[in-house]
């Protein structure tokens, strides 16, 4: 994972030191900003492959730089939020964040979490996997990275596309929530339910004709989901 670049913005020059120190010890190339207005600025100008955003930002809302982020960029968001604030978490998630840190963290952890994001992205089909797939209107070329429905392209964050992917590897079956967590994010998340059912519903919002009758992506009542098709 060195050499990738993360763009940190918190306006707390502490946890800046904290987390520029940390991950340039272990190859990181560090990008900082401690306001809204600077880290889109920094974002446009550098295009980091990591951004680490607190919410918390003296300027703007964070969760309005994430949604602005989003609206043209795919690239891996991890939020920061105090350990009461759940709504937040849940909000930033809704938003398109691929994961969240709580204050406070420790060093292993905001690696492991940035390294978890890097590997959705570095992801490449392996010469067993499939190389496409079809369900109705969904078709998905794994070789390119590309879902479409109904002929159009859908831009899915890293963690969205894992999360479908890891739903084509066992079409047909279902799959626990403990199982998706822990093949998606890790062992580390397999109660963290919250991460989970915001991360299908953005999928149900992108690929679903209709997703308050999900035709694609199916809940198992008390179990988990599984991928089906008419």
């Amino acid at each position: 994972m060195s050499n990738a670049s993360v763009l940190v913005v918190d306006d707390e020059p502490k946890i800046i030191r904290f987390i520029k120190t940390s991950l340039s010890l272990s190859g990181y190339d560090i990008l900082t900003a401690n306001t809204g207005r600077a880290a889109l600025s920094a974002f446009d100008m550098q295009r980091p492959d990591v951004v680490i955003l607190d919410l918390g930002l003296p300027d703007l809302d964070g969760l309005d730089v994430l949604k602005t982020i989003r609206s043209y960029s795919t690239r891996p968001v991890l939020i920061l939020t105090a350990r009461d604030d759940e709504q937040d978490k849940v909000r930033g998630l809704e938003l398109g964040a691929d994961d969240y840190l709580t204050k406070p963290f420790s060093t292993s952890e905001l690696r492991a979490r940035i390294e978890a994001v890097l590997r959705r992205v570095r992801w490449s089909p392996q010469p067993s996997d499939l190389t496409e797939f079809s369900l109705d209107s969904l078709h998905i070329d794994f070789r390119r990275r590309r879902v479409m429905v109904g002929g159009e392209e859908v831009h899915l964050t890293p963690t969205e596309y894992h999360l479908l992917r890891v739903l084509v590897q066992n079409n047909g079956r279902v799959l626990s929530h403990a199982e998706l967590l822990g093949q998606v994010w890790g062992e580390q998340y397999r109660n963290d339910l919250a991460i989970l059912r915001v991360n299908i519903s953005r999928l149900r919002q992108k690929l679903e004709p209709d997703p308050r009758e999900p035709r694609f992506v199916v809940t198992v009542p008390g179990v988990g989901y599984t991928l089906a098709g008419e």
